[in-house]
Formats: structure tokens, sequence, C-alpha cells
């Protein structure tokens, strides 16, 4: 039987995904893992993947369509297998005019690579292949794109459908900012741009309230309305975790990343958790379900928005092993490469707006979570030493954001108590 590919669920609270593209025509080969479709998510634009080697048919929904989680979007069968009766006809998904560049005789290409390297018109003899067996992948195609445009200067990433629409309104396809996966040109870009063509007077731009930008906008404003924010502030002599800092970055391999102040942070976060698991908890109808993992978001700032992806398990990881997730996880993220797993199952966030030099803020919850953690820049102040004498001391504001269904005033307080004593005394963490 034809095995179905449904719309994956990438968190606890999604309940739709739009598919962006589809990136193999009905009929075409696939290997099991061959990314086939990129969907926009309520967290992140990614790709779905063929859940198992075939032939990809029975597609239900075009491109643009909004579509339930767990929905079946199409299906993979064997050469003599058939379709559910079900099934609409494939022809519903435009295929594209041309059909894939081919390589030559006895050379493989996934149809991922080959749909990518005829948009760009690459030809394919010229690439090496580095997947199993010589296969020519998709990032071998794009890392043949990237040393072009270091010598020929930075290439165009468009849809088909953009660069006529593109044609047909006049319009220049290298102003326009795309907001498709890695910046890729859509259709909606070009419209975009064809109508900032007639801006009213002293508008510099207009910039449509759609994809990532309109998810966060809704979601934010659901969390603000829904869940009661209270928000509590606290002062951490940042002096231990300097200390703690500079020790293991003397101490580090030339192969482990640099330990990061924000894997300080994440790992006493985990370690304040478990001392006080209300809070690592979330609101699901009428019920405060109290969760036995931690796995804690990390915010990323993108030019299209905000995206969070999670550590899982962080409790469980030591700083070397959190700045190097981090770091991958954040370089993942700003070249949309975030795999589905990456955003899943968050039960806390930190957001660190200190790196731009902010003193304090106030971050708004990600539901469905309880709590998420503001760290603002360290900077030195005068305080008192253990003999009321006046020293220079570097200071990191945090505020805590809680939500007042899942949690009291007294919890919360727990929490950043127990949070200052890990980061003041960062030789609890290994307790």
């Amino acid at each position: 039987m034809a095995r179905e590919v449904i719309m994956p669920k990438f968190g606890f609270t999604q309940e739709t995904a739009t598919i962006l593209r589809w990136l193999v025509r009905p009929g075409d080969a696939v290997e099991k893992g061959d990314p086939i479709a990129e969907v926009s998510t309520d967290k992140v634009d990614m790709e779905v993947e063929a859940p198992e080697s075939g032939i990809l048919d029975g597609i239900r929904y075009e491109a643009g369509a909004t579509v339930p989680v767990t929905e079946v979007i199409a299906y993979i069968r064997r050469p003599n297998e058939t379709l559910p009766a079900a099934t609409p006809p494939a022809s519903v998904v435009p295929s594209p005019a041309r059909g894939p560049m081919q390589p030559s005789a006895g050379r493989r290409i996934t149809p991922v690579a080959a749909r990518l390297a005829q948009e760009q018109g690459v030809d394919l003899d010229r690439l090496v292949g580095t997947g199993p067996g010589g296969r020519i992948t998709r990032r071998d195609v794009e890392s043949y794109l990237a040393g072009q445009a270091s010598t020929a200067g930075d290439r165009v990433r468009a849809a088909p459908a953009a660069r006529r629409l593109a044609r047909e309104l006049g319009v220049s396809l290298t102003r326009i900012k795309g907001s498709g996966p890695r910046g890729r040109i859509q259709s909606v870009d070009v419209l975009a741009a064809a109508e900032a063509s007639a801006l009213p007077e002293g508008v510099a731009e207009v910039i449509p309230l759609q994809g990532m930008r309109r998810t966060i906008a809704e979601r934010m404003q659901a969390s603000v309305q829904q869940a009661p924010h209270i928000v509590f502030e606290a002062d951490i002599d940042a002096s231990g975790m300097e200390r703690l800092r500079s020790r293991a970055a003397s101490l580090q391999t030339d192969e482990q990343v640099r330990p990061s102040l924000t894997a300080i942070i994440v790992k006493a976060c985990a370690w304040a958790l478990r001392r006080v698991p209300r809070l690592n908890a979330r609101l699901e109808e009428d019920n405060i379900l109290v969760l036995s993992d931690i796995h804690i978001g990390v915010a990323v700032a993108l030019e299209e928005g905000l995206v969070v992806p999670v550590v899982q398990h962080a409790d469980q990881k030591g700083i070397y092993a959190l700045s190097t997730e981090i770091a991958e996880l954040a370089e993942r993220a700003r070249s949309g490469r975030l795999r589905p797993q990456d955003v899943a199952n968050g039960t806390f966030t930190v957001s660190n707006l200190g790196m731009y030099g902010v003193d304090r803020f106030t971050a708004i919850i990600n539901p469905p979570q309880a709590g998420i953690l503001a760290v603002g820049r360290i900077q030195r102040r005068i305080l008192p030493d253990e003999q009321d004498r006046p020293v220079a001391r570097p200071v990191m504001t945090v505020t805590l954001s809680a939500d007042h269904r899942v949690v009291d005033g007294a919890v919360a307080a727990q929490f950043l108590r127990d949070l200052r004593a890990a980061l003041e005394a960062p030789a609890l963490l290994a307790l």
C-alpha cells in the first residue's frame, strides 16, 4: 500500500501549516529523507522529507494551501502500487514548464538538486556529488552556486513564477528582498515591489504583514491577551559567570566552541527549573501539565522575524555541549536549515539581547510555555563588598515573565532566587 505523507506537527500548539512549494513533481522518484516540499509553520519555514523511497504521487494540496497538521498531503508508492481511490489526481499541482536538467549517463542526482540546478541554469557535469555513491545533492548545487556568486556577484534566488511575474510587471528582481526560505523571492514579493512603485508621499517602504512576520504578530498578540503576565526583575553579580567562562576557555580544546554566556544562562535556567518544576509547565484546557523534561528555547533574531530553536534536555548537558549546540542551532536558523525537531517541544525560553547593548527588557511568553527569561547586558556598577566597601562589579539584569494562570508570584520568585544563586556561584551547576 502507498505510504502516506502527512503534514508534520512541529510544536504543541501548531494546528496548520502552509505549503510554500512542492520540490518534486508527481511521478518523480525520491529517496527516503529527500526534501519534497517546503512549508511555513507558526515557528519557521522548513522542508518535509520523504518518509521512504519510492515515487511521489497523489498530491492533494497545491502550493499556497494551508493544511491541518497530520493531514495527508501526498503519497509515496512503489512502481506496482496504486493510490487510494479517494486521492485526487496529481494534476491539481502545476508542473514546471521544463523538466529538470539531467546529468551524464551513470551519474545520480536527487530530484531537489535537479530542480534547483534547472532553475539556476547549472551544468550538472560541473558538479561533484557528495551523496551516497557520488549522488549529487541539493547541497552540492548550493555550494557550486555559492562559489559562482563569489566571483560573479550575488545571484538572485527566485521562484519560477516570481520570475515570470517580474517580467510581466517590469520589476527588477535585484531590488527585491525575498520572504521565502533562505531569502528566495516569491510572487507576493514581486507584487509588493510593484505596488511600492506608487507609494504615498512620505512612505519609504510598504512591508506586507505576511509569512513569519504575520505569524509572530498573531502569536504574540494572543499571548498578551490570553496569558496574564507577571514580571520580576533581578540584578545578578556576573563575576562568577565571567570566571567560569574564562576558566572553561583556558581548558577548551581546538575542536570545542568557546563557552558562551548564553550557554551558562541556559544551564542555570535548566538547573533552576529542576528545583522549581512548576514553572516548567504548560496550560492545556483545564489542566496544568508539569513537564518532566526540560527543553529550553533560545530566541534567534532574523531579518524576517524571530525563531526559537530548542536545546533538548538542557539540564543533562554541560557548558561545552550547550555552547556547541546553541551555536549550531543559531547558524541553522540564520541559514534557513532548521529541522522540525529543532523547534519542537520547548518548555521555557531564554531571550538574550545583551550583545545589542540593551540593559533590560521584558519579553512576551512564547505559548504554550509558562515562562521566558529576558537577559540584558553585563555592565560595571559600584556595589558594596562584604566589608561594605564600594567596588566595581559586573552586573547583569534579568527579567522573568511568567503566566499567572500557571504560577503565582512566589513560585516565580523562587525560580529567580535559584537562578541568581546558580549564576553567582556556578559551581552549583555541577550538583
